[in-house]
């Protein structure tokens, strides 16, 4: 239950949308010509298309995949390791992270998750090639880019610090653009 929570206040975030609604904008503004059409109807279903893939990625990433292989959803810091240990465990934890047990464990929501999700995605994305090399390709960028908001979240709290600044409504931003990173 407490996944399914979780899932939801990410998806309800003030931030996630206000991420969502500038990137569409950006998007639409800059290029007229993009499967979503011009103006304001292309940007009401770019910001559809991406409202739909977070809700699904929240679901398979932070809900459902996690709950059926008993693994936490959550990045773990490690603010007192070596900053080259840091920098490996954000990297390796795209692929291994932590069970509720604590104990290490395959990151099923991304091995897995990112492929549902861009399955899923290939349903309703206008003007997305659908074929194998194509999928291939973006599972391969989602686990390449997945790392950046490991980074994020590990890193930028010390830098806050250090320039003391808060920086917690940039943090939510930078996080929001990193996990969803609009339509592909």
């Amino acid at each position: 239950m407490e996944k399914a929570w979780l899932a939801v206040r990410d998806v309800a975030d003030p931030f996630n949308s206000l991420t969502i609604l500038a990137s569409s904008a950006l998007t639409i503004g800059t290029d007229s010509h993009t499967p979503y059409g011009p103006g304001m109807a292309g940007f009401g279903r770019y910001v559809g298309v991406s409202y739909t893939q977070d809700m699904t990625g929240e679901f398979f990433g932070t809900f459902l995949i996690p709950s059926i292989a008993h693994q936490d959803p959550h990045y773990h810091r490690w603010p007192h390791a070596t900053l080259k240990v840091r920098i490996a465990h954000a990297a390796y934890q795209v692929l291994w992270t932590q069970g509720d047990n604590g104990r290490e464990m395959i990151n099923y929501a991304n091995v897995v998750g990112f492929a549902a999700e861009d399955e899923i995605a290939n349903l309703y994305v206008p003007g997305r090639q659908t074929n194998l090399p194509a999928s291939a390709k973006r599972y391969g960028y989602a686990l390449l880019s997945a790392p950046i908001n490991n980074y994020i979240t590990e890193f930028l709290p010390d830098i806050a610090r250090h320039i003391h600044i808060r920086v917690v409504a940039i943090q939510r931003i930078i996080n929001q653009v990193a996990k969803t990173g609009g339509p592909q």
